[in-house]
């Protein structure tokens, strides 16, 4: 069995474009997805994927000949420029956990107006829209083939 966690060189690569993806705010007072709480939550919620996320690390280390960390602040925007440019699943995968990590923080939630819990037992609550809206989508025929019974 395979150690699955993240290579220092990989970890320090993800931590520093996760800042990318979402950097400090002090306008706002939130932190950046860099942020040790969010960023353990990030390594620790990887999951199945993983795999995705070491693949859009790897094409983060050959743009940028080597550690994305390592580099000055000027290149690693460039580096980070040109993967976002190339995107893909891999890629998608590793900002879709850098992102559902951030959400779930606390302070981020506050600075959102939300108030930092999960949505059961007390639910939210929906404000309600306009439901003609809907009338164009029952109108039309049905977009199913009906299969026969035998």
């Amino acid at each position: 069995m395979t150690d699955p966690a993240l290579s220092a060189v990989e970890t320090r690569d993800l931590r520093a474009l996760a800042a990318a993806i979402i950097p400090a705010s002090a306008h706002y007072c939130v932190p950046g997805a860099d942020d040790a709480a969010i960023f353990a939550d990030i390594l620790a919620s990887l999951g199945r994927d993983l795999g995705d996320v070491r693949a859009a690390l790897g094409r983060l280390a050959i743009l940028s000949g080597g550690s994305y960390a390592d580099l000055p602040a000027a290149r690693r925007a460039e580096v980070a420029a040109a993967l976002r440019a190339e995107g893909g699943a891999a890629l998608g995968a590793l900002v879709r956990v850098v992102l559902l990590c951030y959400y779930r923080d606390d302070r981020v939630m506050r600075s959102l107006g939300q108030e930092p819990r999960p949505p059961f037992p007390k639910g939210h609550v929906v404000e309600q829209g306009d439901w003609s809206l809907l009338d164009p989508v029952r109108a039309r025929p049905p977009i199913w083939r009906r299969v026969a019974r035998d």
